[in-house]
């Protein structure tokens, strides 16, 4: 075993998953195991199936600039392009990122296998790259996102020769894929540590790259807002995380981009649209512009538009709050709400009759909804017209 697995289990932590890594090539790892599959083209690996469980199985690397058409590098960026050269457990090791991802267990004998000095900074809670910081970070720039991660995630500090680069190369994110920067992004803030995270991602300026417009609107917060609403957003996905609950990528991209579709919706209003064609078309944008940079899967997308379509309608109240009471995203949008009003944005009694209406019987409902004025007023039956008899 290799990697976070074995790091986590030398600081007491319980691991996410285990890696494995192996002088067999993927090739022989498939011919071993029929339950496996190759993936990658970058970085070619073996997927093992176990039921639900997959056993993600590397081979040994070689350092790149071993001679051999099996590596490659962007010759502008020098950005790590392919990297299959196979090699030795020493040479492995030597590629890995961090000190303290480079740990081996080895299953003979039971030991940790250190070629990095990893177990010294482990203990010492510092996280330092192999190789120079800067090469290593033009490698893989989402290196710098790991980096952020790993110092959020267990609380370490980021070895002062590989901070610096962190704040000098943020720009080198923007040559990252999309789909690969939502995969990691994933990681940032569905890990139990989105708030902390958040935080080094700003403190090193590399926020920005990743949601330009939303970093653009915390530049200019009133009494807090917005940056008190996307803390309390990610503070409560943490919580969520850390009571075993679930919690879905839609809340969280609807909570990172909602103040950017929210100001484009007032703009909209003021020019004379109603407040749900507002919304609509200030979500698709909010959306369309954020894509460009990291990728958000339609399933998810559709969900946040749900979610920020449903605000106005929640602010109505009204009869036609029962019917909302039905709609199968209104827990998600009430959620939201509740952030709204606990961040200032909104008033707090519309979030606690919003509360309170789940908590009633049914016939209370009718009567809070009934009171609230104009949702409840009975239309007048028009009588029918008389006809004549030229008629």
């Amino acid at each position: 075993m290799v990697g976070g697995g074995v790091r986590d289990l030398l600081l007491g932590r319980e691991p996410k998953d285990f890696d494995v890594a192996t002088d067999a090539t993927p090739e022989d790892v498939k011919h071993v195991f029929r339950n496996c599959r190759l993936i990658g083209r970058r970085f070619r690996l073996a997927h093992v199936h176990f039921g639900r469980e997959i056993i993600e199985v590397a081979t040994f690397r070689a350092g790149h600039e071993t001679t051999s058409n099996h590596a490659k590098l962007d010759d502008k960026s020098g950005m790590l392009l392919r990297d299959n050269v196979y090699g030795t457990i020493e040479e492995d090791a030597m590629r890995r990122d961090f000190t303290v991802n480079a740990l081996y267990y080895n299953i003979e004998d039971f030991s940790v296998v250190d070629f990095a000095d990893g177990l010294k900074d482990l203990q010492a809670g510092v996280l330092r790259l192999l190789g120079d910081p800067e090469q290593r970070y033009r490698e893989d720039p989402v290196r710098m996102l790991r980096a952020a991660r790993f110092a959020a995630k267990l609380g370490f500090t980021i070895n002062p020769a590989c901070e610096k680069p962190l704040l000098e190369n943020g720009d080198l994110l923007d040559g990252v894929p999309a789909a690969r920067l939502f995969d990691e992004l994933l990681k940032l803030f569905l890990g139990g540590s989105a708030l902390h995270s958040f935080e080094k991602l700003r403190h090193f300026d590399l926020f920005r790259h990743l949601f330009p417009e939303t970093d653009e609107c915390l530049a200019h917060e009133e009494q807090g807002f917005p940056i008190t609403f996307v803390t309390r957003g990610l503070e409560n996905t943490d919580t969520r995380i850390c009571e075993e609950k679930p919690v879905t990528p839609a809340f969280l991209f609807a909570v990172l981009l909602w103040e950017p579709a929210r100001l484009r919706a007032q703009k909209l209003e003021a020019k004379g649209e109603s407040k749900h064609d507002a919304m609509m078309e200030a979500g698709s944008a909010a959306i369309s512009q954020q894509v460009s940079r990291v990728a958000i899967p339609k399933r998810f997308s559709l969900q946040m538009r749900e979610i920020w379509n449903m605000q106005h309608r929640l602010e109505q109240r009204g009869k036609r709050a029962l019917r909302l009471l039905e709609h199968p995203r209104f827990r998600a949008a009430y959620d939201f709400l509740l952030l709204r009003a606990e961040s200032g944005e909104i008033d707090m009694p519309l979030a606690e009759w919003w509360t309170l209406m789940q908590e009633v019987s049914e016939d209370e409902r009718v009567k809070m909804a009934i009171a609230t004025g104009a949702g409840g007023k009975k239309r007048r039956r028009r009588k029918p017209r008389k006809h004549s008899s030229a008629e």
